[in-house]
């Protein structure tokens, strides 16, 4: 036997070397030079996955079941393999919405809900205490066995000792930062250094066993082969009989990504998205080193050892059977390797939870807490996340001490991969499906938990004698139908196939269903097509969608330093506006991208969702209603009536002179054109508030009517809504417009650039009708002076409107991007019908359209008449060129911003954020 005091020393000063790991990993990221940023250090933290159940378990159940083993290795490397795209979707989205855990992501997708928010990090934390005092135990038991249980009684509690070296190493290294989206690169790079060790330890066992105790491994399962009760491991009818491989499989696929741990690695850890595709083939290839020698020190431990030894243990038995001690303590660091890396990553990962998701949440909505006053909450944040850690791991210990010593280390992790699997269902519909709504994903949520708890945790409760075990025979208040391993009567499957079949029906089941009589919120929608559709990148980043309100830059400036700091924020908030080309310093207003940007920074401190209500908190909404629309319909009945007195003067003098002639017939035209802009506007709003209350009064006055025909009929109603809304938005913009009412976000815009945005929201459409975009006349320009989106909207006009009359087969679109030297021009080509000449001029005209030749394909025709309009107050012209049957072609030139504008723009750049 080893000395105690030999391995505590040894233990101890590996723990340092992981600190030293840890606080050189922050140093090199400090300095700008990241020690992670390299594909195989991210599959190596992957390897967290590979616990000490991997380490020590693998061996105790292939003691049982033969290859039982693998399918808890089979099911990440199926997720990896060939669900990778599903996995490389889920990255992407949480980088673009700043995602900091499985909770956040999960919140955000339904409608960033604090109450789903919440109910996930209660699953993960009940889910996940059974996992972590596994490692616990292992730790404890691999100790036990290198020393002797007479000198572990000496030395006292092994997994209490370790508990608070892993707690004081996640503090240090877990929450040095307030964003959570900031890598914890000492915390990625001591984790895969450890990885890393317990690969060579296990391969050195293994190696050991197999070449040094027997000549290869012909000859060792030679010799088991000789031995019935070994052989029969390997029979056919074994390996099925140990079976429950299905369940298995599905298990582990999704905990390989729905773990807290897995998801903190794989997904917020990653500093470089085009890492996982070295992770696709290299993770698995980990997977298989881990393991291939399993079988090896599983046979030479059945045959060495009498039964009745624990087979968890053989990979450190083996060596001190040898009195190869030096390998044994290497094999002891392995393990130890295996179970700190799981506690730290889960430690910091749920505390992040229970911060963000529960903490926080409680903390807002207290109003006499006054924590919107406070000029910094960032070491609050900080606090609360280190006394989550301890929390967790206090936990943890206290599952080990109650439950779990009368348990194998397979079984204990098995329970917290059933309930981590609950999160499957709403995160892989979530990115694929559109219709789950918030209250579907709370039902699904609730009913796998509470079906998992009854089926197999509160179970584990009474076989560990804290239950009355009459409840798991005879069933929940004497009911045969309620007992929890065989509910309804079903029977005939293991616990945990019987746990699994009942969450997962109640978990989808509930999902789908309540999601299909439910109605999402408009937020609902607008995150369910950013989760659906993050290829498309139909939605500009700087949109600022979901919100309609104004706030000063100053205020949310100042709201995110009291949650990230001074300087992170100053550092954030500048970076942002030179993106976007804009000095926020010298812009008092917020455009609604500011808004959102702010909600993304402080999300990654505090989770999507109170981010969402913090920000709330300092916005004013701006309802854009009928009101507005009416005042301006007021103005124009104003401008008509001057217009006909005019004529009506005109008309006296018509035989006085030719200008007055010339005037009256302008008038003329001027009151047929806005009596024409008044007939068409109250057109176009009676039809749709003619079916909405058509509709309405149907489902009003019917109220048994089928469900089918009342989603039909609300369908309806939501479109014509739509329709109306666009309308209004169109009549605003081209009022405004004329009116100077106008708000210009001026500033350097890169066309290019513009370009690509508009191509990228044009992208569904062309992709939908086979149109080949043509980018050969591309060419790099000097920036213009204009606005971003006001451009993007000419852009994208101009591009759906040939869209619109390119032929549906060898449709054609040509882009044409040059410099020429004042200017810069834009044009757009189709090979659409054409235009005649004498319709060139009125198409840009309010509600007018070529219909004649092109056979009028629907719109309010205002389209135009505002890009004209935007391209005009940018100091630029726009035009078309066409001749009937030779398709059209669509230019714009705007000034290149010149020295006179450079000259204005310095004096505000003094004040820059």
């Amino acid at each position: 036997m080893l000395q105690g005091w030999v391995i505590l020393l040894v233990s101890f000063a590996y723990l340092f070397l992981l600190f030293g790991i840890a606080h050189w990993g922050d140093r090199r990221a400090d300095a700008g030079r990241s020690l992670i940023a390299n594909p195989y250090i991210y599959t190596l933290s992957i390897g967290v996955y590979c616990t000490s159940w991997t380490y020590y378990g693998s061996v105790g159940r292939a003691a049982s079941s033969g290859i039982g083993f693998l399918p808890i290795y089979l099911g990440p490397t199926l997720t990896f393999a060939f669900g990778w795209f599903a996995l490389r979707k889920i990255l992407a989205i949480s980088k673009s919405q700043n995602i900091t855990s499985i909770a956040d992501f999960i919140a955000s997708r339904y409608g960033k809900s604090h109450l789903i928010a919440g109910l996930v990090t209660v699953i993960a934390v009940v889910g996940i205490m059974p996992y972590i005092s596994l490692q616990l135990k292992a730790v404890a038991t691999s100790f036990d066995v290198l020393v002797g249980s007479t000198m572990a009684t000496t030395v006292g509690d092994t997994a209490l000792y370790v508990a608070l070296i892993l707690a004081a190493f996640s503090i240090l290294f877990g929450t040095r930062h307030i964003d959570a989206t900031e890598h914890h690169e000492g915390m990625v790079a001591a984790i895969a250094f450890e990885s890393l060790v317990k690969l060579v330890a296990f391969l050195a066992v293994g190696v050991f066993v197999t070449f040094h105790l027997y000549d290869g491994a012909g000859d060792l399962f030679a010799k088991a082969a000789q031995h019935p009760r070994i052989a029969a491991l390997f029979h056919t009818d074994t390996v099925i009989a140990s079976g429950n491989w299905v369940t298995l499989i599905l298990l582990s696929m999704a905990a390989a990504i729905c773990l807290p741990r897995q998801f903190q690695v794989t997904v917020v850890e990653n500093v470089d998205s085009r890492h996982f595709a070295k992770a696709i083939w290299a993770f698995p290839l980990y997977l298989l080193a881990m393991n291939v020698f399993v079988l090896p020190i599983t046979v030479a431990g059945l045959l060495l050892f009498p039964r009745g030894t624990d087979a968890d243990t053989f990979v450190l038995a083996l060596p001190m059977a040898a009195h190869h001690e030096t390998l044994a303590l290497l094999a002891f660091l392995g393990g130890l390797s295996a179970a700190t890396g799981m506690v730290i990553v889960e430690s910091i990962a749920l505390s992040t939870m229970i911060c963000n998701d529960l903490v926080m949440p409680v903390l807002l909505n207290m109003k006499w807490l006054r924590l919107a006053e406070r000029p910094e909450l960032g070491a609050l944040l900080k606090n609360i996340r280190r006394v989550g850690i301890v929390l967790v791991l206090a936990l943890g210990y206290t599952y080990f001490k109650v439950i779990g010593e009368s348990f194998a280390l397979v079984t204990i992790g098995l329970v917290s991969f059933a309930a981590a699997a609950q999160f499957a269902p709403a995160i892989f519909l979530g990115i694929y499906w559109k219709g789950g709504t918030r209250r579907g994903a709370l039902a699904g949520l609730s009913s796998g938990f509470l079906l998992w708890g009854y089926t197999l945790l509160v179970p584990s409760f009474a076989r560990s004698g804290w239950l009355d075990a009459g409840f798991v025979e005879h069933g929940l208040f004497g009911i045969a139908l309620l007992k929890p391993q065989a509910l309804l009567g079903i029977q005939g499957l293991d616990p945990l196939s019987h746990a699994l079949f009942w969450s997962m029906l109640g978990n989808i089941g509930m999902l789908v269903a309540v999601s299909l009589f439910d109605r999402q919120s408009s937020l609902e929608r607008t995150q369910a097509t950013v989760f659906c559709e993050v290829w498309r990148a139909t939605q500009d980043v700087h949109s600022g969608s979901g919100w309609r309100g104004s706030a000063s830059v100053a205020d949310l400036l100042a709201l995110a330093e009291r949650f990230v700091g001074h300087e992170r924020a100053v550092e954030a908030f500048a970076q942002y506006g030179r993106s976007r080309g804009l000095n926020l310093g010298a812009v008092k207003r917020a455009d609604a991208g500011t808004v959102q940007f702010t909600e993304r920074l402080l999300g990654g401190a505090i989770g999507s969702a109170s981010a969402r209500v913090v920000v709330a908190s300092v916005v004013k909404g701006e309802g854009v209603g009928m009101d507005e629309m009416l005042e301006i319909l007021d103005e124009a009945s104003h401008v008509i009536e001057y217009s006909r007195q005019l004529e009506q003067k005109s008309s006296e003098l018509e035989q006085a002179s030719a200008d007055l002639r010339a005037a009256n017939e302008r008038l003329r035209e001027l009151d047929r054109l806005k009596d024409e802009f008044l007939s068409t506007v109250t057109h176009e709003l009676r039809t749709p508030l003619t079916s909405i209350r058509s509709f309405t009064e149907i489902l009003h006055d019917n109220p048994d009517l089928d469900v089918t025909q009342r989603q039909e009929f609300l369908g309806i109603v939501i479109k014509e809504s739509e329709r109306l809304t666009r309308l209004i938005n169109q009549v605003l913009d081209l009022a405004r417009i004329e009116s100077g009412r106008m708000q210009w976000h001026m500033a350097p815009i890169d066309m290019g650039a513009v370009l690509r945005d508009a191509i990228n929201a044009m992208h569904g459409i062309c992709a939908e009708r086979a149109i080949h975009l043509d980018l050969s006349g591309v060419r790099p320009t000097r920036p213009v002076w204009g606005d971003h989106d006001r451009l993007q909207q000419v852009y994208i006009n101009l591009l759906s409107n040939a869209a619109k009359f390119v032929p549906s087969e060898g449709g054609r679109i040509a882009v044409d991007l040059r410099d020429l030297g004042d200017v810069v021009r834009v044009s757009v080509t189709d090979n659409g019908p054409g235009i005649r000449r004498e319709e060139q001029d009125i198409i840009f005209e309010k509600f007018r359209q070529a219909g004649s030749t092109t056979g009028n394909p629907g719109g309010t025709g205002l389209g135009l008449a505002i890009c004209r309009r935007i391209v005009e107050h940018l100091g630029g012209s726009l035009w078309v060129e066409s001749e009937p049957g030779e398709g059209s072609t669509f230019s714009f030139v705007v000034p290149v911003a010149g020295e006179a504008d450079k000259a204005a723009r310095e004096p505000a750049d003094a004040h820059a954020v």
